[in-house]
This record gives C-alpha cells, structure tokens and sequence, in this order.
C-alpha cells in the first residue's frame, strides 16, 4: 500500500525545519499560507502567479489593514513557498498596495515603574523577569537557556539559536547571580530527591 502524498502544509513545515527556522516563524508561516491558499478559494500555488500575489498583499493592505511589518511577513512567507517549497523562481516585481507603516511610539516603562511590577511578583517568575529586563532576552530564548549557558565568572550568558539562528553573547546582570545560583541549586536539589 502505498502512502498518501504529504498535504502542503506538511511539506511547508518538513522544508522549515530543515532549514532550523524557529518554532514561531513555522507556526506563521503555515498561517499565512493557508491564508494565502484559502483566499483564492483553495486553488494550488502552482496555478497561480504575480496576480493572485498582489492580489492577496493588496487585500491584506487595504481591506484587513494589517501594519506594514504583517504585510512583509505574509509576503516573506510567500516567498518562501515559491521559491524553497514549491522551487519556483519568481521573477517579476510585485506590485501590491503597500501597508501603512504604523506612526505609534511603542509604550516604555521607566525604571520606577519596572520596580513596581517586579516587586509584585516573586518566585521563579520574578527571576525570569529580571532576566529578561537586566540582559535583553527574548521570552523563548529565556527559557531555553541551559545551565551550560550562564558563565558567572565573565557575567555573560550564551543565547544559543537567538533570532536568524545565530548564537550571542549578552550581559548576565551581577545582581542575579546569588538568585540564579539558589535557583539552581534547588533545581539541582529536586531532581536528586526523584
């Protein structure tokens, strides 16, 4: 018997993670995909072209009003199904109404209200907030971070696979080293007791 042909989400993810693209980028580009797929009514991306591709940019722009940056990303995802899926090279400009760049000021906290929040938490929560305040980190780099990567002596910690898989170096907060070192002695200590 032989087997089913894989589906195209299913050769979408096997080519990303072939590539090691993070979780998040394959979790949104199969979105947007399907998004694109579902749009013209299911048709394959074999049958269709630069139409069909600024149709569904133009779309997003003007009728979802999505930021610039979603537009880009939808359009990144594409390109990635014609040219590394589906090895089709597109050669043509693409002539989509471009997405607004988005004019808000991100919201910062000051330092007095950083405090604030993190004097409300405490815990292992409370350390992985300082973690990521006083180094920079993202959530999920935070969180995959292993014992290997924390270097006390230098005061540094190792990002392993950071954004465009790269490794990096970023500062390890002198203050967080008594908390970390306790942290993980009493991780240390719970898997003995198993």
């Amino acid at each position: 018997m032989s087997e089913r042909p894989k589906m195209l989400s299913e050769v979408v993810r096997d080519t990303i993670r072939l590539k090691h693209y993070s979780y998040q980028t394959e979790k949104s580009y199969v979105q947007w995909i399907k998004r694109y797929v579902a749009f013209h009514h299911r048709r394959h991306p074999r049958e269709m072209g630069q139409a069909e591709i600024e149709a569904f940019l133009t779309h997003l722009a003007v009728e979802g009003k999505v930021a610039a940056s979603t537009q880009n990303q939808a359009f990144n995802a594409i390109l990635f199904l014609y040219r590394d899926v589906l090895n089709q090279t597109l050669d043509f400009d693409i002539q989509a109404v471009r997405a607004k760049r988005s004019t808000y000021l991100p919201t910062v906290l000051t330092p007095q209200e950083v405090r604030s929040v993190i004097a409300q938490m405490n815990g292992t929560y409370c350390l992985l907030i300082q973690l990521l305040y006083g180094s920079g980190m993202r959530l999920n780099e935070a969180l995959s971070l292993r014992i290997k990567d924390l270097d006390f002596d230098q005061h540094q910690i190792t990002v392993r696979n950071a954004k465009g898989m790269n490794d990096r170096v970023t500062m390890l907060p002198e203050r967080l080293i008594p908390d970390l070192q306790a942290h993980l002695q009493q991780a240390k200590s719970c898997i003995n007791r198993t």
